[in-house]
């Protein structure tokens, strides 16, 4: 992908430098011409269009601001409650993600989602240990971070 990203801006530097225009709207189009250049020569290029990888690390982010928002609704929903019943616990996550990084941006998209905490990994990397502060069904709970977090993050690094 990097590789990619660095044809594109050669190509985009190329283009300025034949149209001898030195402004952002020229560097722009070669970006594009780059983007159109690479799709069309993607088979001869060792990986996979680098825009799909963008496109995923797009909707992980939407993703994240999605669950972030609808978390904190329901955060504020127990809050509020005249006779709030929380039923905080731990539960253990087994995990299928196997590098570190994407074992480290799991946890802090857990941490960053209000009401959940990631508070240990195992030594063999197989398990996170979460925080919840409402828990109503631990498979559901594991399910719904299986679902999305996880699914998304193996969308995006492999």
């Amino acid at each position: 992908m990097a590789f990619q990203i660095v044809i594109n801006l050669i190509i985009a530097c190329m283009w300025m430098f034949l149209n001898e225009s030195y402004t952002f709207a020229s560097f722009v189009a070669g970006y594009l011409w780059g983007i159109l250049l690479l799709f069309l020569l993607n088979r001869f290029i060792p990986d996979t269009f680098y825009l799909r990888r963008v496109g995923k690390v797009i909707k992980l982010i939407f993703l994240f601001i999605r669950e972030l928002v609808l978390s904190n609704i329901e955060i504020v929903k127990l809050v509020y409650k005249r006779q709030p019943q929380f039923e905080p616990g731990i539960f253990m996550l087994p995990l299928d993600l196997k590098s570190n990084w994407e074992i480290t941006l799991l946890a802090n998209l857990i941490t960053l989602t209000p009401g959940t905490l990631s508070v240990a990994i195992a030594h063999d990397n197989s398990h996170i240990f979460i925080h919840a502060m409402h828990i109503d069904d631990i498979d559901e709970s594991i399910r719904s971070i299986k679902d999305t977090f996880e699914k998304a993050i193996m969308e995006v690094t492999r």
